[in-house]
């Protein structure tokens, strides 16, 4: 039942990022954790996924004008 939500076709797919991806976005980006958007953890997507506080989450969104758009949130409150 939990990842009946990750199946809608208004959700983005999100992506845990391993601990070295998480690093070359951030170097990638020139940031740090602290400058990355939050998601919250009661988020039902972040709990469908199983994301813990601290991860950072690659969003792959989809549309009709402006193609594929990947944005990252991390978990925090």
């Amino acid at each position: 039942m939990k990842t009946e939500i990750l199946q809608h076709n208004l959700v983005p797919e999100h992506t845990i990022l391993s601990d070295e991806e998480a690093e070359k976005v951030l170097l990638d980006m020139n940031i740090t954790e602290d400058q990355l958007p939050k998601i919250l953890p009661n988020d039902p997507v972040v709990k469908a996924i199983e994301a813990k506080e601290g991860d950072i989450l690659k969003i792959t969104t989809k549309s009709q004008t402006a193609g594929i758009f990947v944005k990252y949130r991390i978990v925090r409150r």
